[in-house]
């Protein structure tokens, strides 16, 4: 007889823990055998399973506890090897157990920086070619016969980064930040290196970038800025560890475009060596300070068979919890971070494309200036044809549409069109009515406007389809206004929510486009205008932030999600700001420029939801 499930219904896997989003997110620190003594600040080199650790000092302060000393870890003890030729610390070390460099660092006695470098062959030290440029604290990344140092302190905090070719040392490009104490991992071609401390010295920082054997480019910051850590794996495939106090149990994991907070130490430190030959999967952090200098060493192991993270994915935990459970990404446990700042202040633009590629375009203060986002930084782009300010754009960053606006504040709307092909903009066919302050969503060759204020200032309901040469008129919206969040996939699928009618009339009106009629749909739970929205997500999924209330009233900070049906509070915006661009999707929003009740900004925040396994309940 036929089974009834096997009939209708599905099959849920059973898995005997939650799936992760990398075989490193699943790993976990266990304890090493812990070293012969103290050390910390010390040149490191090898894998969790041949590891070595030379130099250092054995417990603050630094400048009066330098040793020599070399230790070699085999997987569970270690054993001392020859000294080092010179008592030093806070250098960079790289390589393997049978082949490392230990470069540059302070030099005993006292903290004299030396541009002094070791070779290690397994059995000796040899003073081999000098750096070009002595410092303290700076990275070692790569082998023995091909390696880099980078950034570091010579009385100043320097970018500087040299390579390694087995025998001498060659100045290459500059870090796009200068710093020292950054963590690091890959090789002298393809290197990743993250936090430290800023130029002036005055903060540790989360960036992070990434190198190509020529150039370093800055890609997404770590989620907790530090210093002095340990690193393993590759420059797309990476962990780094422990760091600043009080942070310095924390570990991060880099999948060539994020990071991702995993497993914490068992012991918080900073100033600890890492594992530059291991890989993310199996990594060693040796010795650090606690504040005190320690000889504890940890082991961190992901397993080789894991599951991984399935946005939609259910499945029933078979372990202790014994509970159905499903893998989604729930925005209202999102946050905001900052991102980075626009070169040029303004309010009252125009934003699209994705959280880590998104376009800014005009604006007031910013008139024809257009600027394009790569995740972590502004780049500046071919400008407008025309400056204009309080219009809409949809698209991505290398295929765009701006519509209408005012040239100007205060002066005639204007009807024209610009598209953009990820190099330049160019005029094409104008909207049927001159509008500004309308409501905007799709691509490049499918999209609507609608709403918005006329010449006279009146505003409008009325609304056109786009098919990527020209406008038709479509029906009307239910309510008449403009200033609305936005946001819409194609000409066939978007949402516009709020608005105002001037002088004092906010909305809190959603209205849903399906390719032919517009539906009223539940309000927002604040009613507003010249809010920031997340432009390219559907008309099932939107965030809207900020905004003004009512006439002369306070900006608000917060924030409301969308998630088909109704519209749910989550976490604040940092700063209120009114006339705000948008980007992203509602898990993945981007807000930028903005006016905070007193001036033109530059700031750009970041909202991120996380992807978790969420217990599903019967109630």
């Amino acid at each position: 007889m036929a089974n009834y499930k096997d009939i209708k219904g599905f099959h849920v896997q059973s898995l005997s823990s939650d799936p992760v989003a990398s075989q490193a997110a699943g790993g976990s620190w266990a304890s090493g055998g812990d070293m012969p003594a103290s050390k910390y600040s010390g040149f490191p080199a090898g894998t969790q399973t041949a590891g070595l650790y030379a130099g250092g000092a054995t417990t603050p302060p630094a400048n009066s506890n330098q040793t020599n000393t070399t230790y070699k870890y085999d997987g569970s003890s270690w054993t001392a090897g020859n000294n080092m030729n010179e008592t030093r610390f806070n250098g960079a070390g790289f390589g393997t157990q049978t082949a490392a460099i230990a470069a540059s660092g302070a030099k005993s006695p006292g903290s004299g920086r030396t541009s002094a470098v070791e070779s290690w062959d397994g059995t000796n030290w040899t003073e081999v070619n000098e750096v070009n440029s002595q410092r303290y604290g700076a990275v070692g990344i790569g082998t023995q016969p091909a390696g880099l140092i980078a950034a570091g302190y010579d009385g100043s905090y320097r970018a500087y980064t040299e390579t390694w070719n087995g025998s001498s040392w060659t100045e290459a490009n500059d870090l796009n930040n200068a710093g020292e104490g950054r963590g690091g991992a890959g090789t002298s071609t393809a290197a990743i290196s993250a936090g430290g401390v800023n130029s002036a010295g005055t903060a540790v920082v989360a960036v992070a970038e990434q190198w190509d054997g020529t150039n370093w480019t800055e890609v997404g910051d770590l989620n907790t800025a530090r210093q002095f850590m340990g690193g393993s794996g590759t420059y797309t495939n990476a962990i780094i560890f422990g760091g600043t106090l009080p942070n310095g149990a924390k570990t991060e994991f880099w999948d060539g475009t994020s990071w991702t907070e995993i497993g914490d130490l068992a012991t918080a430190r900073t100033q600890l060596g890492g594992s530059p030959a291991g890989t993310s999967e199996a990594a060693l952090a040796m010795g650090g300070v606690t504040p005190t200098g320690v000889a504890t060493t940890e082991e961190f192991t992901a397993s080789s068979t894991f599951s991984k993270l399935n946005l939609g994915q259910v499945y029933f935990n078979s372990s202790s919890t014994n509970a159905f459970k499903v893998t989604e990404q729930p925005v209202p446990g999102g946050t905001w971070a900052s991102g980075g700042n626009l070169n040029s202040a303004g309010y009252a633009g125009a934003g699209f494309g994705i959280q880590t590629a998104a376009l800014m375009v005009g604006g007031i203060n910013r008139t024809a200036n257009n600027e394009e986002y790569n995740g972590t930084a502004w780049t500046e782009k071919g400008d407008l044809n025309a400056g204009r300010t309080q219009f809409s754009g949809f698209g991505t960053t290398t295929a765009g549409i701006v519509v209408g606006g005012e040239n100007a504040p205060g002066s005639a709307n204007i009807a024209s069109v610009e598209s953009w092909n990820g190099t330049s903009w160019t005029e094409t066919g104008d909207i049927p009515a001159t509008t500004r302050s309308m409501g905007a969503f799709g691509t490049q060759t499918s999209g609507v406007s609608a709403g918005g204020a006329a010449p006279t200032n009146t505003v409008v309901g009325t609304a056109s389809s786009w098919n990527g040469a020209s406008w038709t008129s479509i029906s009307s919206l239910g309510q008449s206004r403009k200033e609305m969040g936005e946001a819409g996939t194609s000409g066939t699928n978007g949402i516009l929510a709020g608005g105002e009618t001037p002088p004092s009339t906010q909305y809190d009106n959603t209205e849903t486009w399906d390719g032919s009629s517009w539906t009223e749909v539940n309000n927002l739970n604040t009613a507003r205008a010249y809010m920031g929205s997340s432009t390219n997500t559907s008309s099932s999924q939107m965030l809207v932030f900020s905004g003004a209330p009512s006439a002369g009233s306070p900006i608000v900070a917060n924030v409301e999600a969308w998630n088909g049906t109704s519209w749910s509070e989550v976490n604040d915006i940092s700063t209120a700001r009114r006339s705000s661009s948008g980007a992203g999707l509602g898990s993945a929003a981007l807000m930028m420029a903005g006016y905070t009740g007193t001036a033109p900004s530059s700031a750009t925040e970041e909202f991120t939801a996380s992807v978790v396994n969420k217990t599903i309940t019967v109630s």
